[in-house]
């Protein structure tokens, strides 16, 4: 087990390099790799060097041979003291690596004959000695040599030959945002002219026969260059920008420094193989990673604790984006869904930690929901509170002040404080303390005045007891019975465990609109009739709150349900009437006809102190599609109807919005029909939008036979659709056939478990099927320890991240947390089990004891 890593121990590097140059000589399983970083002291220690896997054949400083007694391979660190070190010097190495047989993923492999590298967060220590710690950045030189047809590394080319190839990359980096391809690729060209007028070359190279598929990749990347300009002054600084798509890979995508690896999912898309969700996705990963050029490259991470300074501004600054490119509104609530179903379920179990953890074991444990979407909401929280103004003052601050540079959250705190004169220390909190804030609120109402009693707890979390309170923005407006706006939006800054805020002068007793635009990542406690929930619903301004309202009145009703009581009356009538505009914005009626999630209606059972039972959840959430259904055929019917294709497709906003608006509407009607309308859909559906809605639920309907064979006979030589099919199955299955599905599916030749995609496309399917992954039998727990055991010595990696599957097994009955207990102490006890998912299983116990 490595040891435990503290913020509090971190020591800046003793050494600042003046360049690295880097000469690797390509091959499967004995790629060389000689190197020489030209050291200066810049204050007292050793040299300390990072290698993990290598057989060095040579080292020398300034020409001398190094003592290989001096390597720790138990620590993989090569520590050379202090006192046989000059002031400045140059250290060469040549060392061998593997890249075939690295099926961690981690540093430089090969992925179907193509190598190539992945360094985040501590990769580049497979392929060479290296200070591998992001705060240690240099400028670097590479050589390649190869007989692969394509060469490409960061930076700008200098030449290229046939077998060999040269690039240059002027701007200081960390070791984890090299990158290096070489394979058979083709690309797809564009350019991009900046703001200053240079001409950027641009490339989105693809395996052959891909290229019809790469165009909606590059037409995202020149409007993310677009946007990044106009909205943050950010101009590019290459005379390249080339993205790579490559099919294994154990993340979504990585923003090296002008060669962007990506998934290949994130990359490649038509109408015919990629749903609306997939393109919205590749527009939105590919303007993350090319923002991160200045959040993240240009400006970087000090230490690996500090990884939501870069992540959670550059997920917010791909929101925006997305915000700017599609519908605002759908969006927010889009980001708002995903939170709770992931960041919330982390904050309230064993893995909850603060956006900035103060240590760790291993740092890829630590690329989760906290970091990446609670970091965005915060910077969310100090946008509001600042203003749009201050905003965009204090950035411009953080590009001039700290471009070139490896910043900390103290940096960023001191860039708002100096640019808008704001005290930010109790704001803080909300990068240091875990945890999900609960806001409660009373109301007082006499003679025209109304009195908001706000109060804001945070429970317990895994190390942190105690939690001060937080500076809260409440934004909110009040809705009179009428459902006219009585008052418009309004920012509350909350700072006290207890606060009240009055307004007066009102002529009747309003409802209170609150949390617009999700202002602050928590979770509300308030009294609420059905009926101003419906009142909200019908007449709220702000589409957030609007929907939050319908989403709380069919969460009550779900609740109410599965206790065995009558629930959604009030739903199904308030239904009716947004039924009824539906076609003014299909979008947002979608939203509101997706009923909450099992695992949110877990959730927040587990929340009052209930122990949650998934098969009530099932059949609750069933019975209230179906009397849905059954009250607003006719309605379902017509916009069923009005929403049929209307031309070619397009996966634009509004075309996308008809289509998830046709598809909510499939899902009940499905229930009347006995699905005869999901399989005409299936036959004659033009994209795989509508065709995969229609095979989800004939799948729910267990009419799937016919129709998957139809999917896997077209389909089976396209990997990224193939993924889709494991994971349908799974997911939709009705929950007592859910893991024999997953079995099957698992014990297919094609199911290659090796690849991530594949795996986790199988393994996240029936995990997600809430009620079907907590078999109270304990099949599913079973299963998905199996799994993980047999991938551990594979892609450790991917194998710690699926074990967040088991983080919420203390919410449940006694029998259902014994056998999932039981299935991960199987995985503690295996022998030689990784230092990643060892860390994971260890904190999920210790959360379940």
């Amino acid at each position: 087990m490595t040891a435990t890593q503290y913020l509090a121990d971190w020591r800046p590097y003793p050494f600042a390099i003046a360049e690295t140059r880097l000469d690797f000589t390509l091959a499967a399983r004995t790629t060389r790799v000689r190197s020489a970083i030209d050291f200066r002291r810049t204050g007292p220690g050793d040299l300390v060097l990072d290698g993990a896997g290598l057989k060095t054949l040579s080292m020398t400083i300034d020409g001398r041979p190094v003592d290989p007694a001096l390597i720790r391979a138990d620590q993989e660190k090569l520590i050379i003291p202090a006192d046989q070190l000059p002031e400045s010097f140059t250290f060469e190495a040549e060392v061998q690596i593997d890249p075939e047989a690295n099926t961690a993923l981690e540093g430089l492999y090969l992925s179907g004959g193509m190598f190539c590298t992945q360094c985040e967060a501590e990769g580049f220590r497979h392929i060479t000695w290296y200070p591998d710690r992001p705060d240690v950045m240099a400028p670097f030189r590479v050589e390649i040599h190869s007989d692969k047809p394509v060469l490409l590394s960061n930076g700008n080319p200098v030449n290229t030959a046939p077998g060999h190839a040269s690039w240059h990359d002027p701007w200081p980096k960390p070791a984890y945002l090299f990158a290096l391809v070489a394979g058979d690729l083709r690309a797809i060209p564009d350019s991009f002219t900046t703001a200053s007028g240079r001409k950027v070359a641009l490339n989105v190279w693809v395996r052959p026969g891909d290229e019809p598929r790469a165009g909606y990749a590059m037409e995202s990347l020149i409007r993310s260059m677009k946007w990044d300009e106009e909205a943050y002054g950010r101009e590019y600084d290459l005379d390249v920008f080339n993205i790579v798509a490559v099919d294994d890979f154990n993340m979504g995508a990585m923003e090296n420094k002008g060669l962007n690896i990506f998934n290949s999912k994130l990359v490649l898309a038509t109408a015919e193989t990629a749903t609306d969700g997939d393109y919205e996705r590749i527009e939105g990963v590919i303007g993350h990673e090319y923002f991160h050029n200045w959040t993240g490259n240009r400006i970087t991470c000090r230490d690996w604790f500090q990884l939501c300074l870069k992540e959670g501004l550059t997920v917010f600054r791909d929101q925006q984006f997305t915000s700017d490119m599609r519908s605002a509104a759908v969006k927010r609530i889009h980001d708002v869904q995903t939170l709770r179903a992931r960041q919330f379920r982390e904050d309230a179990g064993p893995l909850s930690h603060p956006p900035r953890p103060d240590h760790y074991q291993e740092i890829n444990n630590f690329y989760t929901a906290t970091v990446y979407e609670k970091g965005a909401e915060v910077i969310g929280m100090l946008k509001r509170l600042v203003g749009d103004e201050g905003y965009r003052k204090a950035l411009d601050l953080y590009f001039d002040r700290h471009d070139g540079q490896a910043c900390t959250i103290e940096d960023w705190i001191a860039v708002f404080q100096d640019a808008t004169g704001r005290d930010l220390v109790q704001f803080k909190r909300w990068y240091t303390d875990a945890g999900t804030p609960r806001l409660s609120l009373t109301e007082e109402w006499a003679n025209g005045k109304l009195v908001l009693n706000f109060r804001q707890h945070t429970a317990p979390t895994p190390g942190q007891a105690e939690k001060p309170a937080r500076v809260i923005p409440i934004v909110l407006g009040l809705i009179g019975p009428n459902g006219d706006e009585v008052l418009p939006t309004t920012v509350l800054e909350m700072t006290e465990e207890r606060q009240s805020f009055s307004f007066e002068g009102l002529g009747a007793r309003p409802v209170v609109s609150l949390l617009r635009g999700f202002s602050a990542p928590v979770t509300v406690a308030r009294e609420m009739t059905a009926d101003e929930q419906a009142l909200l619903l019908a007449h709220d301004t702000d589409p957030c709150a609007r929907w939050q309202a319908g989403h709380d009145l069919a969460l009550d009703a779900l609740i109410d349900r599965t206790r065995g009581k009558a629930g959604g009356e009030a739903l199904i009538r308030a239904l009716g009437g947004l039924l009824d505009d539906a076609e003014a914005d299909p979008a947002f009626a979608a939203l509101c006809l997706s009923l909450p999630g099992e695992e949110e209606i877990a959730t927040t059972i587990a929340a009052s102190g209930a122990v949650p039972d998934p098969d009530a959840i099932h059949a609750a959430r069933r019975g209230l599609v179906q009397d849905i259904a059954e009250a607003h055929e006719v309605a379902l019917t017509r916009l069923f109807d009005a929403m049929a294709p209307q031309g070619p497709y397009r996966p634009d906003a509004d075309g996308s919005a008809r289509r998830s608006l046709r598809l909510a509407c499939l899902g009940y009607l499905g229930r009347l029909d006995d699905g005869n309308r999901a399989d005409t859909l299936f036959a004659d559906a033009g994209n795989m939008t509508e065709r995969q809605g229609a095979l989800e639920q004939l799948i729910a309907l267990d009419r799937d036979a016919d129709a998957l064979a139809r999917f896997a006979a077209e389909f089976r030589d396209n990997r990224l659709v193939m993924d889709k099919w494991f994971m349908v199955q799974p997911l939709r299955a009705a929950p007592e056939k859910a893991v024999a599905r997953a079995r099957a599916l698992a014990a297919r030749p094609d199911f290659d478990w090796k690849n991530p995609n594949r795996f986790r496309a199988l393994i996240s399917g029936l995990t997600a099927n809430h009620a079907g992954f907590h078999a109270a039998d304990g099949s599913g727990y079973d299963f998905l320890a199996d799994w993980l055991m047999k991938l551990d010595p594979v892609n450790p990696q991917t194998t710690a991240r699926m074990c967040s599957a088991f983080e919420t097994i203390s919410r449940y009955d006694t029998g259902r947390q014994d056998k999932a207990r039981a299935a991960l102490r199987r995985i503690a006890a295996m022998p030689g089990l990784s230092r990643n998912t060892s860390e994971m299983v260890t904190r999920i116990l210790a959360g379940a004891a």
